[in-house]
């Protein structure tokens, strides 16, 4: 295979994967027209027509799903074997992209790179703020951070905080216009701020457990957020009860601005993990970072 027929190959890999020519040619560096003009070249090539056009969209046809099928694994082994080159400088570089959920960014992954990247100036970090499951092969992440317990088990998990604890909470002007719950059952009649998770589009059940029994509560009340600051800051201005990770709660706890209920319902469980495929190919950038956040306690 000559060198061009690989270049119009990731052509089509690059219009294939974005959708869209203006996105595809913007990544490649080139023009949308000389994009095109490969395109066409590489259909009349082999004789099958690969992507399907409409004025407002682009996607691969049933020959061009096959050569994405075939040769997408093969582009993304070339490039994970030219960026474990990386080992061989005589310093870590290179980018590495990270999808986690709010907390985990602004609890463990800011800290740990405040103190990482000033020592490695060649390597750069792209977070992704996600509070869903984020599938980091499909999305071509090189690593997600999430819960122990929602890592797949196909993946390499490496822990990077201690144990977490939810906990219930409202403000003192809460209280006083509302009896405590004393059972997670109370809280139906609680006015209590939602979380809606964007995989499924749900609310966020909230999860106890005492005595190895355990119990979801689907809570209602005015106020639904998709990320926990605001959920904290509701909570903080009395106008509901709020679930959240205990390490967000600590200050306005302990400066009386918020009460914990439920105590003995809500258990500590595993925290947060770093995951990544483990058939990746770690570049010397990468291992470095994860032994950088890798908790030892």
């Amino acid at each position: 295979m000559q060198r061009d027929e690989l270049g119009d190959l990731k052509a089509f890999l690059a219009v294939a994967e974005e959708r869209s020519f203006t996105r595809a040619a913007a990544k490649l560096g080139l023009s949308q027209p000389a994009l095109s003009y490969t395109i066409r070249q590489l259909e009349a090539r082999l004789g099958v027509r690969l992507l399907a056009r409409t004025t407002r969209s682009v996607a691969p046809t049933q020959a061009g799903e096959r050569l994405l099928r075939t040769i997408g694994p093969l582009f993304e082994g070339i490039v994970a074997g030219m960026n474990a080159l990386s080992e061989y400088r005589d310093k870590p570089a290179g980018t590495i992209r990270i999808t986690a959920d709010e907390h985990a960014v602004r609890a463990i992954l800011a800290p740990a790179l405040e103190r990482f990247l000033p020592d490695y100036p060649d390597i750069k970090v792209e977070i992704t703020i996600d509070n869903g499951l984020t599938d980091i092969v499909a999305e071509r992440y090189d690593a997600g951070i999430r819960l122990g317990e929602q890592v797949a088990r196909d993946m390499i998990a490496v822990p990077i905080g201690p144990e977490m604890r939810m906990v219930v909470v409202g403000a003192p002007s809460y209280f006083a216009r509302h009896p405590r719950p004393k059972k997670p059952q109370d809280l139906i009649s609680h006015n209590c701020i939602n979380l809606r998770l964007p995989t499924y589009g749900g609310l966020y059940a909230w999860e106890f457990e005492k005595g190895g029994h355990e119990l979801k509560v689907r809570v209602d009340g005015q106020l639904v957020f998709n990320s926990s600051g605001p959920i904290l800051d509701a909570a903080l201005a009395g106008l509901g009860l709020a679930y959240l990770p205990e390490g967000q709660v600590r200050t306005p706890l302990a400066e009386g601005r918020l009460i914990q209920v439920l105590a003995n319902w809500c258990p500590p469980f595993p925290g947060y993990h770093l995951y990544y495929p483990s058939r990746r190919q770690s570049s010397l950038a990468f291992t470095v970072l994860v032994e950088a956040l890798r908790y030892r306690g």
